[in-house]
């Protein structure tokens, strides 16, 4: 079953289900996903209509990059569900002789990790969404403008999940040094990607 593929109501009754996944780290790429469509939206409203004629080509450049981002997003509300599976599987792997013990630890030290970097390429991906919708301030179509602000909450939001799916894994890892890492890193796309959100919206706020 591809998460992504259900209807709303279905996903929804999953993720309200007791299973432990899908949960935040999905439910937050999912979010990047549609501010992502949001800010494609923005931008075909804006192609082709004359009073922003100057933008076009922006727009046309704009379009296909959003919608790329939109179809990765998406497909890492399976892949984070996925990468809960692979811990959990290994959890469940047999531990009554010295190789099987090994073998479930090596397993489980593999899906944190994989259960870090999904979150994380969630998180530089929306900031990329994030990016390109700052990019549209004062060239988009101003009648979808709380269309686009919306956009820049839903990507802020998304990003700020996907840290939180990435801070409660750093712990679990093996190596402390990819975990300083990715702490770091991390911890500077938020700070990073904050500021861009919080001028979309407030310039919008501005606007209406």
């Amino acid at each position: 079953m591809k998460l992504a593929e259900l209807t709303v109501t279905s996903f929804t009754e999953t993720l309200a289900s007791d299973a432990p996944a899908p949960g935040g780290g999905s439910v937050s790429a999912l979010c990047a996903a549609n501010g992502a469509a949001l800010c494609a939206m923005v931008a075909r409203l804006t192609q082709g209509k004359k009073k922003y004629a100057e933008f076009d080509g922006l727009m046309a450049e704009l379009i296909p990059q959003a919608e790329e981002l939109r179809r990765q997003l998406l497909v890492s509300v399976d892949k984070d569900t996925e990468a809960f599976n692979l811990v959990s599987a290994a959890f469940k792997m047999p531990k009554d002789t010295e190789e099987q013990k090994a073998a479930r630890s090596a397993k489980i030290a593999e899906g944190m990790l994989v259960s870090t970097k999904v979150p994380f390429e969630t998180m530089e991906l929306t900031n990329q969404a994030l990016k390109l919708a700052r990019n549209m301030l004062g060239k988009f179509n101003t009648n979808a403008a709380s269309d686009l602000g919306v956009a820049a909450l839903n990507l802020s939001a998304a990003l700020r999940g996907a840290w939180l799916n990435v801070l409660i894994n750093l712990g679990s890892l093996k190596d402390a040094q990819t975990a300083q890492d990715y702490r770091t890193r991390g911890q500077r796309l938020v700070e990073e990607s904050q500021a861009v959100a919080d001028e979309i919206y407030q310039t919008i706020l501005a606007s209406l």
